[in-house]
């Protein structure tokens, strides 16, 4: 009788789950992690049914059974695994398929932006038939199109994101149908008569969605809630907060929770904690601000300085498991329109317990770094204290002590000007390590809406940073350093706040632009921050500075959260976390929730949350904040362009702020506002567009208009539903344009001498 020969997987599947210890701490009956399951099903040849993993992970209770099953449906849910349509289950990486969200596009088609962080995956108006945008959908990739960007099929729709939408109702030829506000939304909401409410033809609607779309059905939806008019005061905000499905609601069971909560921090609260009330910590913040979560203290020693950043202790509050925590993971950011919030906690805290007001107390997690001559953190521990706010500061107040030497302010606070005469003098050297770092700083303006009555726009003023806000902004930088070394030194999970250096097309294209003016961005194929600094400064004082300030920022990645540390690009560092905002940002709350869980003793292993909760989380994160830009950059074009409706007619000067195939995008002096000169209202010529040297060309007169000229418009039409502003050229010849002509007629005139 033949000796049963043991598989190479029979060998592999006795070894001991890796993260069985927490699993145990987490849930009352064992279940299997998530990372040994991965591993398992990937040392198999061949997708694996449920009785076989039951199997390989020897699980013989009903209870362990019942729980795999529920993982397993869990891992589906995230995309980490894929079931087929015979039940079996594989990792999503063994097929050739890519998973990742939709991005509607307004022409119809759209892209996949997979969780890999690989290229773009090009979606035709065919395929978005049956996807909303920001669903997340499994792609196959079926080749290239003739640009040479990956072209993709939707094989799966994993989850549904759009459960409602606002927009236009209106009702043509006995049919009723729903017009999305959102651009990249390309369907039309059927509404049946039946469903149709108390709207009526024009307002602004919000529906909910009832049949999903499909490739051979539009969606169908009911309508919920008649918001009004569209040119009502406040409406562009309504409109924002459910086109962008953004929680502004607490749930009934938050509400309940909090209700226990009281204005003063209980004296239980402060047991054990470091007593730091005698310290003059202060905050110092815009005078509009509401809620405070950092304050800083500072103080000269003999070879340098002793630096307290004082952070809200908001994980002392939003325990993980509360309805609060769920309502604050659902937002993951608070939302800031123009003269309105909506909060990712509730006021109680956000305004109340956790904000830092002067002169009563409050919890927090506290960063005490030593910072040498040379700007270098030496040393950096965490303290759990209690503090007391010396005073609200804002940033003009301590400019005004600062540089300006405003002898009244600095009377009302002569006892803390000592302390952030020694923060400026820190400030300078950070500053000064800042640059010899590398680190990038791009000349950009942003701008505050000023409202008049009945919330009309009066003016929209340039937002002036002065020594306060940078000083802050080091301060903050260097606990953010801090906190990210010292979870790496336990090797907690986290999420880091990363930003990827420039690569692929962005990075050539910019190249042969630069070289087209004569200069060159060191670093080859990977060049660093400090060879985007370098550059800047060269060329600071050019005529075209604003152009190539323009060109650098447009090539750099977005920012965002992920648990594999890559380093942050842009800052020139190697660890970066967010620690410094957690009444405002969910990532902030899991990096104190992991410090907390060091400083009570705690290793990595029995954390509550592990490395793929983390990757749940920082997908979820980004998306809470690009959806939170999206909102607030729709509410701010709607309210320029209603600024801009009585304006009809008039001539402004102007800058290119954008160059495309279809025309050049300008943007007003001294009023901030974006509007469109189409291609077809250039001049009686043929346009063509050059990519790399961001510019439109007339192909029988030369003229060129490029990124960063100076040009005169008129405004033509606004279209407040299309978010637009059209404008027209008051034509006026680029520099360079001129050149060219001159050129050009030179030419002639010797043609016709012959």
């Amino acid at each position: 009788m033949k000796k049963k020969r043991k598989s190479k997987s029979t060998g592999k599947r006795r070894r001991r789950d890796p993260h069985a210890q927490r699993e145990a701490a987490r849930y009352a009956k064992p279940i299997a992690s998530r990372e040994h399951i991965l591993e398992v099903i990937a040392e198999s040849d061949r997708p694996v049914n449920r009785e076989s993993l039951i199997a390989l992970l020897e699980l013989d209770t009903e209870d362990g059974q019942e729980a795999l099953r529920r993982r397993l449906n869990a891992m589906v849910r995230d995309t980490q695994l894929v079931r087929n349509r015979r039940g079996c289950y594989a990792v999503a990486d063994r097929f050739d398929l890519v998973r990742g969200r939709v991005i509607g596009h307004r022409d119809g088609f759209g892209f996949l932006v997979p969780d890999d962080g690989e290229d773009d995956v090009y979606l035709s108006a065919r395929q978005m038939r049956s996807v909303f945008h920001n669903d997340r959908v499994l792609v196959r990739i079926t080749g290239k199109d003739r640009r040479g960007r990956r072209e993709g099929d939707v094989v799966e729709v994993l989850e549904r994101n759009t459960r409602r939408l606002v927009g236009r109702f209106y009702r043509e030829n006995g049919i009723n149908v729903v017009v999305p506000d959102s651009k990249r939304i390309g369907h039309e909401i059927a509404v049946p008569d039946a469903e149709t409410g108390a709207a009526a033809q024009g307002q602004i609607v919000t529906v909910e969605i009832v049949e999903q779309p499909s490739k051979r059905q539009r969606p169908v939806g009911r309508i919920v809630e008649v918001l009004g008019e569209h040119m009502a005061p406040g409406m562009e905000i309504d409109i924002a907060i459910r086109s962008h499905d953004l929680p502004s609601d607490w749930p009934d069971a938050l509400e309940r929770e909090i209700s226990k909560l009281g204005d003063q921090v209980p004296k239980s609260a402060s047991r054990g904690r470091t007593d730091l009330r005698d310290v003059p910590l202060v905050t110092i913040d815009g005078a509009d601000a509401r809620d405070f979560d950092d304050a800083v203290f500072c103080e000269r020693r003999q070879k340098g300085w002793r630096l307290l950043v004082a952070i809200a202790d908001v994980s002392h509050y939003v325990r993980r498991g509360t309805a609060l925590d769920a309502e604050a993971d659902n937002r993951s950011t608070s939302v800031y329109f123009p003269e309105r919030v909506i909060p990712m906690l509730p006021e109680v805290l956000s305004n109340g317990l956790c904000s830092i007001n002067p002169d009563v107390d409050r919890l927090c997690m506290t960063c005490e770094l030593t910072i040498n001559a040379a700007g270098v953190i030496t040393r950096s521990r965490f303290i759990e204290g209690v503090m007391r706010s010396h005073a609200r500061l804002t940033y003009d107040q301590v400019a005004g002590i600062l540089v300006d030497a405003d002898k009244k302010l600095r009377k009302k606070y002569r006892s803390l000007v000592p302390h952030l005469e020694d923060l400026h003098s820190l400030y300078r050297v950070l500053r000064k390590a800042r640059e010899e770092r590398g680190a990038i700083d791009f000349d950009t303006t942003e701008t505050r809406i000023i409202f008049g009555a009945d919330r009309k726009i009066d003016r929209i003023v340039p937002l002036q940073r002065n020594v306060a806000h940078k000083l802050i902004e080091e301060c903050m930088i260097a606990a953010n350093v801090a906190a990210a070394r010292f979870l790496i030194r336990h090797k907690m999970p986290t999420l880091f706040r990363v930003h990827a250096r420039p690569e692929g097309e962005k990075l050539e294209a910019v190249q042969e632009f630069l070289s087209e003016l004569g200069l060159a961005l060191r670093g080859g194929e990977k060049p660093g921050a400090r060879d985007y600094a370098r550059l800047l400064e060269t060329v600071k004082g050019r005529p075209d500075e604003h152009l190539i300030n323009t060109v650098l920022l447009r090539s750099l990645p977005r920012a965002e959260y992920n648990p594999e540390n890559i380093g942050h690009f842009g800052l020139a560092h190697e660890k970066y976390v967010h620690f410094t905002s957690p009444i405002r940002r969910y990532p902030d709350l899991l990096v104190h929730r992991g410090i907390r869980h060091i400083l009570s003793g705690g290793k990595a292993g029995d954390f509550a949350y592990s490395c793929a909760d983390m990757q749940a989380q920082g997908v979820h994160c980004s998306m809470a904040e690009r959806r939170a830009d999206d909102a607030t950059r729709d509410v701010v074009d709607w309210l320029k362009c209603e600024y801009m409706l009585d304006k009809i007619g008039e001539s402004y000067p102007g800058i290119i702020s954008s160059v495309t195939s279809f025309g050049i995008f300008v943007e007003l002096q001294n009023i901030y506002v974006e509007g469109l000169v189409h291609v077809t209202a250039l001049g009686n010529d043929y346009y063509h567009y050059d990519p790399a040297r961001h510019w439109l060309m007339g192909e029988r007169t030369n003229r060129i208009y490029r990124l960063g000229d100076a040009v005169q418009v008129k405004v033509m039409q606004v279209n407040l539903d299309e978010r637009k502003i059209d404008f027209e050229l008051i034509k006026k010849d680029s520099v360079l344009g001129k050149r060219r002509k001159k050129r050009s007629e030179k030419t002639r005139k010797r043609r016709d001498r012959r």
